[in-house]
């Protein structure tokens, strides 16, 4: 754990801050009212947490994101007390803290290299008041040793590194200013060196270079003479004595000296910067360790310092001095022929004394760092690697940095720097830390009395630039700000979420997969959940989709893929509530407004089929009151022709349809309530029918369908018979008559029959519904037209309708019923050998009379439809495909719907929908089309008095599955969900952390490629990790 003593953390956000790819983590503190980020050091552990200002007491949410476009992460915070989003930008710091060395008196001047072969850099400075040169060995991690001092000429002013014996140890020469010499100190290689040797030079030699300026493979030494304007080049025999000098003419008062083959040629060149006449001396060399004459360049004023790089990525190398009279640099960009461009200036601190070159934000383009002597500080310049530089950044030294270099000390790829402060008599390394530092950019306010609550950030209008959607809870409407890529947005276009709904939460994904993201909320006040789907070009839907009711207050919702299934899926956390919920996506098949057609008196029952051979479905309706049926022939696009009719027995209550004269040509059976007989009228194959054949049944039959009961080919019919409680079997001859009935024995007032196969011996089975006691009968066909007596099993209160179906995918027939008078629907699944499962039931509408099924939402899974006779609507239930089903959707009708049916009447290969509405006389027609929602699929329990706050997601243990970790602030444990392979989860397992966790997030903080947690404890002011194993 991490502590933030009285900070009352809130929220919790994981990102790589300092592009270091480790993780780091930032905390809002409600108690403090400032933001903390802890930078990983990706082994587990986190460095002590930066605190910044928020200004707010209420920052109750936050989201990460490249605000504007510079690589780096920013922060986002919604500030409930204030109505205010404020946006934090990250930068990088480069050089955040600095470490000092001592050394000798009056440090002048500073070099790198690697003095005792280990590795690493080492140090070396020149001290000018006592004579010394200072050599620090660096331990590689930016640390050093203490100083080791050797004694030089008088007044060390300059000291360049090179190996000048040739031995592979790197030695040292220094220009002493006031004794007109240098001395060579030859390297053993462990880090120490040999008395010095010293070769005269001009006066006051100030500066000093090394080079292979005769092309021999030895290296020569190069020194500028600020007291008699001149340089002198000492050539190297390669046993680390040199010859006598040569001069040659520079401008006035050359104080610094530098190389480099600025015409290409391969041999090397000098460049002189004379602080008395504001300019550079250019000597190019002619590779025999003799220069030209020198060509002068203007510089700004008092050019005290030179270096070399190629600033422009065009080979050729280029310039930079610093002026320390005008407090600038001017960089100077090289042709092929080793001439130069007119200088530009860029503004630096105070008396700028040195300069340097180095790329330290790893673009690959050379930056420039700058000593400023008077503002005791270095300047930092950007190169964009044009040849031209961003404005200076500045971070702070020891009093009066004179000389700076540039080296990687603790071999992490970075460029550190190191510095000689003359007035403290020691050295400052500035590490390159990149600690991912915040500053406050801009803040946002929505509307007064909005009460922000939550917000996400994403790219909603596909111009590559983040948006942000804020929930105003006390406004009733979500925000949309599109962002300019610049950490600047639009004005806010809001989206309304209802009267009183209170916004609280929301989620981003692509709910309806049409490639655009959408926004679900969660609504506090209305305990709702709805989606307001995306265009892609920042606009919404106005009007809110998907609609979820809970039954309880919804706190925070997150959303995904999860389960690899393909649907967006979406997890919700209650206030109050010791479980959360996960709700899939699915098609959930919704239907037009319906289109309704005139029948007869008193529509009873209804069925379709294709009665005129045009590939396209008909209707066929029982009108009970006027004893007869009505056919509407389908034109194809969901509208029908007007009924033609056609007489029946008295009362003519169910009706089915098949071929009972084997002429290919669709015949109807109507059974007829009141004469206690079936009518069959066949049919012409061009939409017309015979008139009428009637055979006697049982006693008040109320229902009829149809099968090959007898395995000769030729269908019969089974007619279910309210009035002595039998079912009748008319064994059809082929040709469109009938034997006589056979009766079986059923339950009390059988009313509903179907068939299927119940049992897999291939010979059609009978289920009849018993309205009058409450079950349904299974009578097991034998195949020769004969059945087994009946065995019955429990349904609801009064079952109206039966349909059989496969429900859980296990090829093996279920039933369902619909029940009257206890406003349910059972489902009975099917054991594969004639017996059933114990029903399970669903709440449906008031007085459900009538049962179909068929796949509603395309998702090759069974779903039921269910007419409610006395609420003048249908429910539809989608199936899942294991048996269960989702609750309820559902649409209106006409009045009492008694008689439902499906079918693809518009040819859109979806299924739609007929029902008879009794009491309008009327048919209406529900055509199908797809439309995505969420359904509940599973609850997961947390406990008792567990209150989960928070959630995260996340593959814990690699199995491709992602689980969910809950913060249960009741219990103080963070609960972990693992899923399985077929979308289910196992029970919790928990982890206790410090007192109520209130947020939690995921992420691989040692970079071991398993994902840890994290959780903020909001009573015990800490910060708990748990790492993954």
């Amino acid at each position: 754990t991490y502590s933030l003593s009285g900070a009352s953390p809130y929220s919790i956000g994981i990102g790589d801050f300092n592009n270091d790819n480790r993780m780091d983590l930032v905390v809002t503190n409600n108690g403090t009212n400032n933001t903390a980020l802890f930078v990983g050091y990706g082994n587990g552990t986190f460095a002590s947490p930066q605190m910044y200002s928020t200004e707010s007491s209420s920052s109750i949410s936050i989201v990460i994101g490249d605000l504007n476009r510079d690589n780096r992460l920013d922060i986002a915070a919604i500030n409930s007390d204030t109505n205010i989003i404020g946006i934090m930008l990250g930068y990088d710091e480069f050089f955040p803290i600095q470490r000092t060395y001592s050394t000798g008196l009056y440090s002048y001047f500073v070099a790198v290299g690697d003095f005792n072969k280990d590795t690493q850099l080492d140090i070396v400075v020149a001290n000018q008041l006592d004579n010394t040169v200072s050599v620090l060995l660096g331990y590689g991690n930016g640390s050093f040793a203490h100083q080791v001092t050797y004694s030089t000429g008088s007044s060390p002013q300059s000291l360049a590194v090179g190996d000048f014996n040739n031995d592979t140890r790197l030695d040292i020469v220094v220009a002493n200013d006031l004794n007109e010499a240098i001395s060579v100190f030859l390297g053993y290689g462990d880090g120490s060196f040999a008395k010095q040797t010293t070769y005269s030079t001009g006066p006051y030699p100030g500066s000093v270079a090394v080079g292979d300026f005769n092309n021999d493979t030895h290296l020569d030494i190069v020194v500028a003479n600020f007291g008699d304007n001149t340089v002198s080049v000492l050539l190297g025999y390669g046993n680390g004595s040199f010859a006598n000098q040569t001069t040659y003419s520079t401008g006035s008062e050359p104080y610094s000296v530098a190389v480099g083959d600025f015409n290409n040629d391969t041999h090397l060149d000098i460049v002189v910067a004379n602080f008395g006449d504001n300019t550079i001396s250019v000597l190019l060399g002619y590779g025999n360790g003799s220069f030209t004459n020198q060509t002068k360049y203007s510089t700004g004023s008092g050019p005290q310092s030179v270096a070399v790089g190629d600033f422009n990525n065009d080979t050729h190398l280029d310039i930079v001095v610093a002026n320390p009279k005008d407090n600038t640099i001017s960089v100077l960009l090289g042709y092929s022929d080793g001439s130069f461009a007119n200088q530009t200036k860029y503004s630096t601190g105070n008396w700028p004394t040195s300069v340097a070159v180095g790329d330290f934000n790893h673009d690959t383009q050379l930056d420039i760092v700058v000593a400023n002597f008077g503002g005791n500080n270095v300047s930092i310049l950007l190169g964009y690697g044009n040849g031209s530089f961003a404005n200076q950044m500045t971070y702070s030294t020891g009093s009066g940095p004179l000389s700076v270099a540039v080296a990687d000390f603790n071999n992490d790829t970075r460029q550190d720097i190191v510095v000689a402060n003359i007035n403290d008599n020691n050295i400052s390394v500035l590490l390159r830390y990149d600690r991912g530092a915040l500053k406050e950019k801009i803040t946002f306010a929505s509307a007064n009395g909005s009460h922000l609550r939550s917000f996400a950030v994403f790219d909603f209008n596909n111009d590559s630039l983040l948006d942000i959607t804020v929930a105003n809870y006390g406004t009733d409407n979500i925000g949309i700000l599109l962002g300019h890529g610049t950490a600047t947005f639009g004005n806010q276009t809001v989206l309304l979420t209802g009267l009183n709904s209170h916004p609280y939460s929301m989620a981003i994904h692509d709910f309806n997969n049409d490639g655009q993201v959408d926004i679900a909320v969660t609504n506090y006040g209305t305990k709702k959940l709805v989606t307001f789907l995306g265009s892609g070009n920042g606009t919404f839907e106005n009007q809110a989709s998907y609609g979820v009711d809970f039954d309880f207050a919804p706190l925070v919702v997150g959303a995904g893929s999860f389960n690899k299934d393909g649907r967006s899926e979406i997890i919700v956390a209650y206030d109050g509530i010791d479980h959360v919920d996960v709700l899939v996506t699915y098609n959930l098949g919704s239907f037009d407004h319906p289109m309704t057609y005139s029948t007869g008196h008193w529509p009873r029952s209804v069925t379709v089929g294709d009665f005129n051979n045009d590939t396209l479905l008909d209707i066929v309706v029982t009108n009970q009151v006027g004893n007869t049926i009505g056919v509407l022939l389908g034109y194809g696009n969901g509208s029908f022709a007007n009924q033609k009719t056609y007489s029946t027995g008295s009362v003519p209550w169910s009706v089915a349809v098949g071929d009972f004269n084997n002429d290919t040509q669709l015949d109807i059976v109507v059974a007829n309530y009141a004469d206690s007989t079936v009518s069959v009228l066949l049919g012409y194959g061009n939409g017309s029918f015979a008139n009428q054949t009637k055979y006697s049944a049982g006693s008040g039959g109320l229902s009829v369908a149809v099968g090959d009961f007898n395995s000769d080919t030729r269908l019969d019919i089974v007619v279910a018979n309210l009035g002595d409680n039998t079912i009748s079997i008319l064994p059809g001859y082929g040709n469109g008559s009938f034997a006589n009935t056979t009766k079986y024995s059923t339950g009390y007032e059988p009313w509903p029959v179907a068939v299927g196969d119940f049992n897999n011996d291939t010979h059609l089975d009978i289920v009849v519904a018993n309205y009058g006691d409450n079950t349904v009968s299974v009578l097991l066909g034998y195949g020769n037209g004969s059945f087994a007596d009946q065995t019955t099993y429990s349904t609801g209160i009064s079952p109206s309708s039966v349909a059989v179906g496969d429900f859980n995918s296990d090829n093996r027939l279920d039933i369902v019923v619909a029940n009257a008078n206890d406003n349910t629907v059972s489902v009975l699944l099917g054991y594969g050998n004639g017996s059933f499962a114990n029903q399970t039931k669903y709440s449906a509408g008031i007085s459900p009379s009538s049962v179909a099924v068929g796949d509603f939402n395309s998702d090759n899974l069974l779903d039921i439809v269910v007419t409610n006779w006395s609420g003048n609507t249908m429910s539809v239930f989608l199936g899942y495909g294991n048996g269960f089903f989702a609750n309820q959707m559902i649409y209106s009708t006409g009045i009492s719907p008694f008689s439902v049916d499906v079918g693809d009447f518009n040819n859109d290969t979806r299924l739609d929908i007929v029902v008879s509405n009794t009491n309008e006389e009327r048919v209406s027609v529900h055509l199908g089309y797809p439309n995505e929602g969420f359904l509940n699929q599973m609850r997961l329990i947390t406990g008792n008095g567990s209150r989960p706050k928070s959630f995260a997601i996340g593959d814990f243990n690699n199995d491709g599955q992602m689980d969910i970790a809950v913060a249960n602030s009741g219990t103080n444990n963070v609960g972990i969900f693992l899923r399985y392979d077929n979308g289910s989860f196992a029970n919790q397992m928990t982890y206790p952390t410090d007192s109520s966790p209130w947020a939690v997030a995921v992420g691989d903080f040692n970079n071991d490629t398993i994902l840890d947690i994290v959780t903020v404890n909001h009573v015990n002011d800490t910060v708990g990790v748990f790492l993954g194993c």
